[in-house]
């Protein structure tokens, strides 16, 4: 089950990362976020 939740939760953090880095930056601007804190706000998401 462990492994399951682990693919899972990479799924959730690479499908973030790839949806936010389609935004422009303007987008991102709007949204609070700096291209450099994608992965960060990914992981949260997880």
């Amino acid at each position: 089950m462990n492994l399951i939740r682990n693919y899972r939760n990479w799924r959730r953090y690479r499908d973030t990362v790839s949806e936010l880095s389609r935004l422009s930056n303007r987008e991102l601007t709007d949204l609070g976020i700096s291209r450099s804190d994608i992965p960060y706000v990914a992981r949260k998401a997880v």
